[in-house]
């Protein structure tokens, strides 16, 4: 059996936390900040886990995850 490919654009985007769960960025971070209120913008630091339903689509994109 050949190796299984990675998908380039889920690898950048996911990462694995030391307990096993997958991490995410939050969206809407990533510019117009000045419009936005610094509550909104509080809300979107840091990463967030995947839910479970995306959790399956993310390990069939990143088998070696």
């Amino acid at each position: 059996m050949p190796k299984m490919k990675s998908h380039k654009g889920a690898s950048k985007r996911f990462a694995k936390s030391g307990s096993g769960k997958i991490l995410r960025v939050k969206a809407w971070s990533g510019h117009h900040l000045d419009i936005k209120s610094s509550r909104r913008t509080r809300r979107y630091a840091g990463k967030s886990v995947v839910t479970s339903t995306s959790e399956e689509q993310v390990r069939r994109m990143l088998p070696y995850l």
